[in-house]
């Protein structure tokens, strides 16, 4: 464990967030539920890149930069706290989104708040924000300037650091509330998190399965990357390669919608239920949508539990589709 407290390291989250029980849920599907509640990170409005963000952020200060480049659609959890996390510590921020400029709402008003660089690639095609993120780093360089560049999503070994911190924490915990889960459930996107999350419960040994619902990309180039990240996680922390597992990656498919950064409509009646029984929001492009796999999974008799669903955060879409939600 000394290499991951010796990372440079910015103290961005309220730890630990909360695990919470949820009876009215669990009764509901006959199958046993908790939350942990990383929606109360403590950084703008919360959400699970808090994590990674004091780990790229500290790597940022120690190699000098003065400002950050990264980006991806306009409603972007990762993108805002991003932006907010390098205001934070006295980088400029810079954003690359898709697309063409559009009235700013949810996270793209926020990062307009937040008085970040907004950039446009006038493509709708999600990998232009990649390319031009190089670009800018490369002309800001050219200018003088010291950027540090993140991809998108803040998918790197280092950045899924925070969830192997997290794992730690999490294991504290469950040892506290003697509760030895089956799952530990997820949204998965860009896959920092849940290469993390399972970096940790490797190094920790850990009877749970990470299951990752995939929100964004077919799930065998999911579980790539996720195997990816975690062999890359677990080089950075000296994590014995015998805790490695081939068969521990766990993706679960077809519950996109009609595609990432829209609702759907089991999402939207996942995010309706959770709202109704617990008294949680789930937004609507990764939360709901992997709550509405574990109600199937539950209600299909797949699952009896315990699980411990991930609340990733990303309230300020809540209020740009609310429309969506009744």
């Amino acid at each position: 464990m000394s290499r991951l407290t010796e990372l440079p390291r910015i103290g961005l989250t309220a730890a630990p967030t909360p695990l919470q029980p949820a009876p009215r849920l669990s009764r509901k599907l006959g199958a046993e539920i908790w939350f942990k509640r990383d929606d109360l990170t403590g950084t703008g409005l919360g959400g699970n890149k808090v994590r990674a963000l004091e780990y790229l952020v500290a790597d940022a200060l120690a190699r000098g930069s003065d400002c950050l480049v990264t980006g991806a659609g306009t409603q972007s959890n990762w993108a805002m706290l991003a932006a907010l996390a390098a205001r934070r510590c006295g980088l400029d921020p810079y954003l690359v989104y898709y697309g063409s400029p559009c009235e700013p709402t949810g996270n793209h008003a926020l990062a307009e708040l937040i008085g970040a660089d907004i950039r446009f690639t006038g493509s709708a095609q999600r990998v232009s924000v990649d390319t031009t993120i190089d670009e800018l780093a490369d002309q800001l360089a050219t200018a003088g300037r010291r950027p540090y560049r993140l991809p998108r999503g803040g998918a790197t070994a280092l950045g899924a650091c925070g969830y192997v911190r997290a794992s730690l924490e999490l294991a504290a915990q469950l040892l506290a509330a003697d509760l030895s889960p089956e799952m530990v459930w997820l949204a998965t996107g860009s896959c920092g998190t849940q290469a993390g999350l399972l970096a940790g419960a490797r190094l920790l040994g850990t009877p749970y399965r990470v299951t990752g619902v995939t929100v964004s990309r077919p799930a065998a180039e999911c579980a790539e990357r996720v195997a990816a990240l975690t062999t890359q996680v677990t080089e950075v922390l000296a994590i014995p390669p015998t805790a490695a597992d081939s068969g521990d990656v766990v993706i679960v498919d077809g519950y996109g919608g009609p595609g990432y950064g829209l609702p759907s409509g089991a999402g939207d009646d996942a995010a309706r239920l959770v709202a109704r029984t617990e008294g949680i929001f789930l937004d609507p492009v990764f939360g709901a949508k992997s709550m509405a796999a574990l109600i199937d999974a539950a209600r299909q008799g797949r699952i009896a539990g315990p699980v411990v669903f991930l609340v990733s955060g990303g309230a300020p879409t809540l209020v740009s589709m609310s429309g969506r939600q009744s």
